[in-house]
Parts: C-alpha cells; sequence; structure tokens
C-alpha cells in the first residue's frame, strides 16, 4: 500500500516539458510584455514621426560598342553576346575621376541643410540667392555655417569657432566680412517661407565629397546578357539624387566621347604640322622647274621614244609609288620616335601594309585601354603594368615593322633605279635637260600626290571628330520613388512588435536561466519523481496569524496544514500493536520553515480530536520557545536527555488553550554536545513511552546539511516530511535529500513545499486563494 500512495504523489507524467505550463510561467509577468510592448510601438511611432525619409534615385544607361556595325560576325554576334566588359565600364563609372567632375560640376562639396525642430534634413539648394566667394580647392577641412533668418536680417554663425555675424536687410552684399559666402532674398521667394528659419551650410574637401558620392553611388548590371546599367544613389533629397544621377551620366558619357576623339585630333593635329613643311617643299620645287626652263630655254620637250617612253613611265610609276611608301614610312617613324606626350600614332595615313595599319590601330586602342584603367585603378594597379607592358610590346612590333618594310622599300628601289639604268642607255638619246626636267616633275608629283593623300585623311579624320557617336545610351534618366525606402512603416512597426515581446521574454528567460531557487512542485518532481510531494503551504504576506491557534479556523494557511495532515496519513505504514506514529520535520539548511510547518502540523493533527507530542528536537538552534512566548531556558529535551532522573512529563507544556490534546517539549538549554545526548539512548526510550500516550508524536529536528543530529536519530520515524521553500532553497540542495532517501539514511521520506505563491500552487487541483467557497475565520 505504501508504494501506491506513493505513486499517486510522484506526477510521473510531468516528467517532461510541460508546454503549458512553461507558458503560464511567462504569462505570469504579463504586465511587463504590456509595457515593453507600448514602450517599443511609441518609439517606433516617435522614430517613424522624426526619422530622416530616405528615396532612392535610379537611371538605366546602355552602354554603346564602337566596333558595332565595323567587325566581322564573330561568335559573340552569333550567341548573341556582347563585347563590352560591364565590368570595366561600372569600374569607371564609379572612379575618383569620374566622381571627382560630378561633384566639380554641381559644386556637391558646398551642401545645405534645413534645420527643424526635431530633425535636420538636407535639401538640394538654399531658399536665397546663394554665391560661394571661397574656391573650391582651396578647402582644405569641413567647416559649417549656421544661417538664422529673422525679421531683423540674417545671423551667420561659424559652428566651430561659435562666432556669429549679423547683417542686416537680408543681405550680405553690404557689409565686409570674411565669409566664403554671400547670401541674400530671392526675388521670388516670399518672405514668410523662410522667415524664422535656420539652415546649415557645409563646405568639405573636394576629395572627400568625391569619396563620399563614390560610396553613395551603386551601379550594377541588368541581367547576364544585357549592355544595361542601373545606376542608384539614396539621400534625403529627391532633386540632389536626380541632379547627381544625371550628371554622372553625362560626365561618363562625354569621358567617353573625348578618349575617341583623342586618336582623331591627334591624327588632325599631325597632318596640319605635315602641311606647313610639304608646301615648303612644293614651292621649292615649281621654282626650281621654272629656273631650270628658264636656264636651258625649254619650252616643251618632245616625248621619248615609244617603247622606251612606256617602260620609263611605267618604271617612273612604280618608283613614285616605293619612295611614296618610303616616305610615308619614315614620316611616322619619325612620328614614333618623336611621339612622348600621349603616345597615340596617326591612323591610315596611305602606308599600304596592311599589317603595320592594325599595328597602329591596336596600339591606339592598348593607349586609350591604359589611360582609362590608370585614371580608374592607378598608376600602380597590376592591370595598368601589364596595359603600359602591351603598349610598350605595341609600339616596338609596329619599330620592326617599320624597319622591315622600309628595307624592303630600299631593296625595290635599288632594283627599280638599276632597271632605269638600263632604260635610260636605251633612251640615251633623250637630252640631258629632258632627264634632268622630268626629275624635277617627278619630285614635284610625288609631293602633290603626298599632299593630296594627307589632305583627304585630314578630312576624314576631322569629319569622324566632329561626328563622333556617344559612350552611352540613356534609356530612363533619373527617376526618384514616390514613396521612401526608409523608413518603412511595416518593418518598423513588426519590429517593434517583435522587439517589445522578446526583450521581456528574453530578461525573463536569462532570469530563469540563471534562477537556482526552488519555486515549485515541478522543480522536484523533475529531479525525482519517486519521493512524494504530499503538500504545499501558501506564503502569507502578513507575519502575524500564522499559527493554527483556532482548530475551526478555514483560513488559506488552516486548510493547508489540514490537506498536509491528511496526505502525512496516507504515507505512514499501518503497523499492528503500535498507537502512536512518529514523523520527524526536518529540511537541508536553516530558514527553510521546518519549525513553522512542524508546530503548524501537529496542531491541524491535534484539531481532528488526536492527542499530538510535538518535541523540539533541534538543540543548536531552537525555535519552537518564539511562537508560544515561553522562556528559551525552560527544560525541556536537553534536560531529558543529560539528566537520568528527570521524567520527560516535567516538561510538557500546553502552549495553546483550543488545543488540549496538542503537548510540545522544548529543547531546553543548549548542551555542548547535542549528537552525544540523542545517540545516548534516552532519546529512543522517550519516543517509545510517548508512542503509549499520543496518536503523533512530531519532531522538529536540525538541518541535514549542517550536522549530522538528525542522521542520527532517523530510523525512530514512521515518516520524515522533509521542508523546502520556494524561492529560498537552492534547486542543487535537494540533491542531497535525494541522496538520503536513495541511501535509507532518511525512512518514508516525503517533500513540502514552504511559502508557495498562489498563483503558483495547484496542490492536487486546489487554489489556495479560493478558500474553498469559505469566508475568513471568524
Amino acid at each position: 500500500m505504501e508504494n501506491q500512495l506513493n505513486n499517486n504523489f510522484t506526477f510521473n507524467e510531468e516528467e517532461s516539458l510541460d508546454l503549458k505550463q512553461e507558458i503560464r510561467r511567462y504569462l505570469r509577468y504579463w504586465p511587463w510584455f504590456v509595457l515593453a510592448l507600448a514602450v517599443a510601438l511609441i518609439s517606433a511611432y516617435v522614430y517613424l514621426r522624426y526619422a530622416p525619409r530616405i528615396y532612392e534615385t535610379y537611371a538605366k544607361i546602355k552602354i554603346l560598342d564602337e566596333s558595332e556595325g565595323l567587325e566581322i560576325p564573330t561568335s559573340a554576334f552569333v550567341f548573341n553576346r556582347s563585347n563590352i566588359n560591364l565590368e570595366n565600364e561600372i569600374e569607371i563609372i564609379t572612379s575618383y575621376l569620374i566622381m571627382e567632375r560630378v561633384v566639380r560640376e554641381l559644386d556637391l562639396n558646398t551642401s545645405f541643410y534645413e534645420v527643424g525642430t526635431i530633425q535636420t534634413s538636407q535639401i538640394a539648394e538654399l531658399p536665397l540667392n546663394f554665391e560661394q566667394r571661397i574656391q573650391p580647392d582651396s578647402i582644405g577641412s569641413s567647416f559649417s555655417y549656421k544661417l538664422t533668418v529673422d525679421d531683423s536680417g540674417f545671423l551667420v554663425t561659424n559652428l566651430k569657432t561659435e562666432k556669429s555675424f549679423n547683417f542686416k536687410d537680408h543681405t550680405t552684399y553690404n557689409s565686409n566680412h570674411n565669409l566664403p559666402f554671400n547670401v541674400e532674398l530671392k526675388n521670388t521667394t516670399s518672405f514668410t517661407e523662410v522667415n524664422n528659419k535656420e539652415f546649415i551650410i557645409n563646405f568639405s574637401p573636394i576629395k572627400h565629397t568625391a569619396l563620399g558620392l563614390k560610396n553613395k553611388i551603386k551601379v550594377e548590371a541588368i541581367g547576364d546578357r544585357s549592355d544595361l546599367l542601373r545606376l542608384i544613389i539614396k539621400g534625403e533629397s529627391k532633386d540632389l539624387s536626380e541632379k547627381i544621377i544625371n550628371t554622372l551620366m553625362d560626365v561618363f558619357n562625354k569621358d567617353g566621347i573625348d578618349d575617341r576623339q583623342l586618336v582623331y585630333q591627334r591624327t588632325v593635329d599631325f597632318i596640319d604640322a605635315r602641311f606647313v613643311f610639304l608646301a615648303k617643299e612644293l614651292d621649292s620645287i615649281e621654282i626650281d622647274q621654272e629656273t631650270f626652263k628658264q636656264n636651258n630655254n625649254i619650252v616643251d620637250i618632245a616625248t621619248d621614244a615609244e617603247v622606251g617612253l612606256e617602260q620609263r613611265v611605267q618604271s617612273e610609276e612604280e618608283l613614285f609609288k616605293l619612295q611614296n611608301q618610303l616616305t610615308l614610312s619614315q614620316l611616322l617613324e619619325n612620328s614614333l620616335q618623336a611621339n612622348t606626350e600621349s603616345d597615340l600614332l596617326p591612323a591610315n595615313i596611305g602606308l599600304e601594309n596592311a599589317g603595320i595599319n592594325t599595328l597602329i590601330s591596336n596600339y591606339n586602342i592598348a593607349v586609350i585601354n591604359r589611360d582609362r584603367l590608370k585614371n580608374s585603378a592607378g598608376a600602380n594597379n597590376p592591370s595598368v603594368k601589364l596595359a603600359e607592358s602591351q603598349v610598350n610590346d605595341l609600339k616596338a612590333n609596329i619599330n620592326r615593322s617599320l624597319r622591315t618594310y622600309t628595307n624592303q622599300l630600299d631593296a625595290s628601289l635599288r632594283q627599280l633605279k638599276n632597271r632605269n639604268q638600263k632604260f635610260a642607255g636605251r633612251v640615251s638619246q633623250i637630252p640631258e635637260q629632258e632627264r634632268l626636267f622630268k626629275a624635277i616633275q617627278r619630285q614635284q608629283k610625288i609631293k602633290e600626290s603626298l599632299y593630296l593623300l594627307l589632305l583627304q585623311k585630314r578630312e576624314e579624320a576631322a569629319i569622324n571628330l566632329a561626328i563622333t557617336e556617344p559612350s552611352i545610351k540613356i534609356v530612363e534618366k533619373a527617376l526618384s520613388g514616390s514613396t521612401p525606402i526608409s523608413p518603412k512603416p511595416n518593418i518598423v512597426y513588426a519590429g517593434a512588435i517583435l522587439g517589445g515581446l522578446l526583450i521581456p521574454f528574453g530578461i525573463l528567460y536569462l532570469m530563469f536561466m540563471f534562477d537556482t531557487k526552488l519555486h515549485g512542485k515541478e522543480d522536484i518532481t523533475k529531479l525525482s519523481s519517486k519521493i512524494p510531494v504530499i503538500g504545499e503551504i501558501p506564503d502569507l504576506k502578513k507575519k502575524k496569524d500564522i499559527i493554527f491557534t483556532d482548530p475551526n479556523d478555514r483560513s488559506a494557511l488552516a486548510e493547508s496544514f489540514r490537506i498536509l495532515s491528511s496526505n502525512v496519513d496516507y504515507i505512514l505504514p499501518i503497523k499492528n500493536g503500535e498507537k502512536g506514529k512518529v514523523i520527524y520535520c526536518t529540511s537541508t539548511i536553516k530558514g527553510e520553515g521546518k519549525t513553522y510547518v512542524s508546530l503548524n502540523l501537529s496542531l491541524a493533527l491535534s484539531s481532528i480530536n488526536k492527542k499530538v507530542l510535538l518535541i523540539g528536537a533541534d538543540l543548536r538552534n531552537p525555535q519552537i520557545h518564539t511562537h508560544i512566548h515561553v522562556d528559551k531556558q525552560k527544560s525541556g529535551l536537553s534536560n531529558y536527555l543529560h539528566d537520568i532522573n528527570y521524567n520527560w512529563k516535567d516538561s510538557l507544556i500546553n502552549g495553546f488553550e483550543k488545543h488540549p490534546n496538542h503537548h510540545i517539549i522544548l529543547s531546553g538549554s543548549i548542551p555542548p554536545n547535542p549528537a552525544h545526548l540523542l545517540t545516548n539512548g534516552r532519546f529512543k526510550k522517550l519516543i517509545e513511552e510517548a508512542k503509549e500516550e499520543y496518536d503523533y508524536i512530531v519532531v522538529d529536528t536540525a538541518p541535514t546539511i549542517l550536522v549530522t543530529d538528525t542522521m542520527l536519530i532517523s530510523q525512530l520515524a514512521d515518516a520524515t516530511i522533509y521542508l523546502a521553500r520556494a524561492n529560498y532553497t537552492e534547486k542543487n540542495l535537494l540533491k542531497f535529500s535525494k541522496e538520503l532517501s536513495e541511501s535509507g539514511k532518511i525512512k518514508n521520506m516525503a517533500y513540502v513545499i514552504n511559502s508557495v505563491g498562489a498563483s503558483k500552487s495547484y496542490g492536487y487541483g486546489y487554489n489556495y486563494g479560493y478558500n474553498y467557497g469559505y469566508g475568513a475565520k471568524t
């Protein structure tokens, strides 16, 4: 029967996590959740009310392929893939050089802010006429001025030095000052729009502003097979953001156009320089021809013999072509050797060598690519070094090709001259004057043809320079969203609700996690389901009337001890021939309420007309006398244990008038050797004799973990009530009591939890707060 009763008190089904119980555990603190949620929502509202509105501005551009329509279709064309490296274009767009140009064009190193009651927001421009007096490059560090507009005029304050300047008539032009700007009212602006307003004028270095703009602008490709780029910037002022994006597109487009125009401009400059030289040579040849005719009295020279003349004409044409090519080669070689400024070479000047022309075109492209990389990545970048190496290699290839081509021309020219000598022998009859005159004409024709060729190339380069195609096509100009992207009310309120719930939950979770105190029956059953919990004593806020003095009391305290007394009967073993039952009340440490419980338990048993004896066996720290207002030194158990002639019945006290069947034996004088007295046999004799006189003997013993007194007399108990106090007893201490029970050092043990809160006590389905429907005691 004892095992069956024990099983009734173990509540094995509660060994696993009780989700409902955990929820109730947190819901006890619902006011904190409500308060945290209210604070979070109010904070979210204030944040949304005064946080700056951030808008996203974007634009779309298409990068144009320079070679589109000029090259033979390749595999990239067949598979609809672009030859444009968008990553390079993105790096160029976001390069410091481009950003610096945008900053200079829009004067972004001078920014304006409007001061509000709560927040200060950026604006695109002042609602006043503003003229900057300081040069942007002279700004070495950031500084700011506050401009206050009132009825009397302007008040300008240097925010760094806090020095103020007053200007009347709402203009700074009529006063001498050292401010870096002038400002006055606009004719188109109503004074009421700016009256009593404050503005911040901030000046920053060009470099600092350009780097800041570089970090703000984001460029990304649209799709994997597209030539489109999206430019994005976020800011408070939509007007300012749109100006920045549009200007950035214009600057990038102009930069690409300038790169392509640079080649054509170099070609035009080269040809113009050659025109001056050729014009002088043509004038000199024409004068020589005129002088030759005058000196030799030549008016018209008869043609040569038909065969010899045809051969000579053919030979001279070939000689003319060779000398023409040789002259162009020498000119290009001289230009290549003298060119140190930009490294660009004139393209397509008439050389009849496709390899050299291709090398020159590739060389110019490599130079432009090197300059772009150098501007965007810096001179020490590995990509720049590689590009410079490519330029040098191409330049060396051009030199080698020109030398080879010149050698070929010289060899051909020598062969042709040798052949001309043969022709000269055939036409030896031709006067020397005619031969000399033909030589002069040949030189004149060479120079004229070269002049015309260069003139044609100049016109082609000039046309290309004038009609250079743009670098990009603007698909969408800068557009700003109608609603801000930050802050977002839905996300902010959702975050506030989540934070309002999680913060108190987290705090409570940490409190519960670091809480090592016992709080209720579930803490005991989790540790040991084999030891029953037979009672929970409620925590009384009042400190008086805590003793069960009236047998008819119907208070929550009285009912809890009645339940405890009833449950104690169930755990007591049934033995024939014995009348009295011995019940020990002990605990792990001092202060857990064992004296308080043992006293009230004995009174509860006495209230059902049972004879009860309460023995104060805590000889080291007796406390029973404090509840019955008796002298601590009154003779009691220690006197009986020490004196064999002392009768224990002489120390009996009837401390409660309404409990005639209740008697108390105090601890008596505090002895120096309590353990020796408890084991001298007198205490066992007292218990055996008391069993004959009383139905129940309740023994208030010493704490088990502090002294061994209780262990020495534990075998005399029929049942041991082990006290644990809610919010006081450490959970780890319960392991000690469990070990005592499992090792058999404590006999027939059961737990009683003291000082359980009304909202936490639910012993056997009862809540002490309801008082079973009875009113207070009368």
